[in-house]
């Protein structure tokens, strides 16, 4: 069983920056960002591969957000730039629990899930 434990969020004006952590109790294979705003979806953010090599992004965030990991600290981050009031929402991330060589942009592809982190962007 892995347990997710993000942090980072917070409330920050529109043009501004966050970085959110995910840190993994135990072994993690692929992992990802999804959001959630308020009377919406859950949506994918983006996600990367077990090696860290390739990583995928939804395109409202691409070219603001980066995603990155430290696989020895257990740790999958989301560099978040440029926010804009429309990217607040609940993040959570999210781990598969089984090997695959690239990552997933569907939230049923993934096993484990955190408890989410808000992120508030004022304008």
């Amino acid at each position: 069983q892995v347990q997710l434990v993000e942090s980072g969020g917070g409330l920050v004006q529109a043009g501004g920056s966050l970085r959110l952590s995910c840190a993994a109790s135990g072994r993690t294979f692929s992992m990802g960002w999804f959001r959630q705003a308020p009377g919406k979806e859950r949506e994918f953010v983006a996600a990367i591969n077990w090696s860290g090599g390739s990583a995928g992004y939804t395109h409202f965030v691409k070219d603001r957000f980066t995603i990155s990991r430290d696989n020895a600290k257990g740790t999958v981050y989301l560099q978040m730039n440029s926010l804009k009031p429309e990217d607040t929402a609940v993040y959570y991330c999210a781990a598969a629990g089984k090997f695959s060589g690239s990552y997933s942009d569907i939230s049923t592809d993934y096993n484990y899930w955190g408890q989410g982190t808000q992120v508030t962007v004022s304008s």
